[in-house]
């Protein structure tokens, strides 16, 4: 079953309120929260995912699902889990050693949280393997974290084949989330490729029917 998640990233001041329910009322699986600092990536989004992501618990029980894309985790952590996320995701490139990377995991974890962990595109798989045993997603950047709007980067759906491979063969209870360039015409790659969870905001936000679309993307 390939789950939804919305990032709401290009949601328009003001059409906040009538965005969220409409994506509600569509069944996305989640609202997905790209949190930016300014460090990690270039771009901050920091106020403001925090602010729409407030809103939306206050009016919605659709799962959150919170992307960090941020030097200090622990830190954002701390902010976003007032918002009750069901997944929090950090970068494995924003830790500067293996503890670090358990320490965030186990800080998740505290927080009650399921644990993602994701990889940009120059990023070999291969290196986060040891900690997938610990966490619930593992979320592959199909484009450069920072901005939306993008066009997937063709040689992750690689990446993608070899981390569904290595699940399977080693029995790991382990969502594969992609995130990045994902529409219609890119879908069906990344499900084939082994993704059960795609994230997708550009795609979606521009679709004159929200629920349309997204039905297409699960099926």
């Amino acid at each position: 079953m390939v789950e939804v998640s919305t990032s709401i990233l290009s949601v328009k001041k003001g059409e906040e309120s009538e965005t969220f329910f409409e994506l509600e009322a569509a069944k996305t699986d989640y609202f997905h929260i790209d949190v930016m600092d300014g460090k990690f990536v270039q771009k901050n989004t920091y106020s403001k995912m925090l602010e729409y992501a407030s809103y939306i618990r206050r009016i919605s029980s659709t799962p959150i699902d919170v992307h960090l894309m941020v030097e200090d985790v622990k830190s954002a952590v701390d902010d976003f889990a007032s918002v009750e996320p069901n997944i929090i995701t950090f970068h494995y490139e924003a830790c500067k050693n293996k503890q670090e990377v358990l320490d965030n995991i186990n800080y998740i974890k505290e927080n009650h949280c399921r644990v993602g962990i994701s990889v940009k595109p120059e990023t070999n798989i291969e290196e986060i393997y040891e900690f997938l045993p610990y966490v619930h997603v593992c979320l592959i950047m199909t484009v450069e974290p920072g901005k939306g709007g993008q066009i997937l980067i063709n040689d992750t759906l690689k990446k993608i084949k070899k981390l569904s491979k290595y699940v399977k063969e080693n029995n790991l209870e382990l969502d594969i989330e992609a995130d990045g360039g994902i529409n219609l015409n890119t879908a069906p790659e990344v499900k084939k490729a082994g993704c059960n969870i795609l994230v997708a905001g550009t795609a979606i936000l521009m679709a004159k029917d929200f629920k349309v679309i997204i039905d297409e993307l699960k099926s």
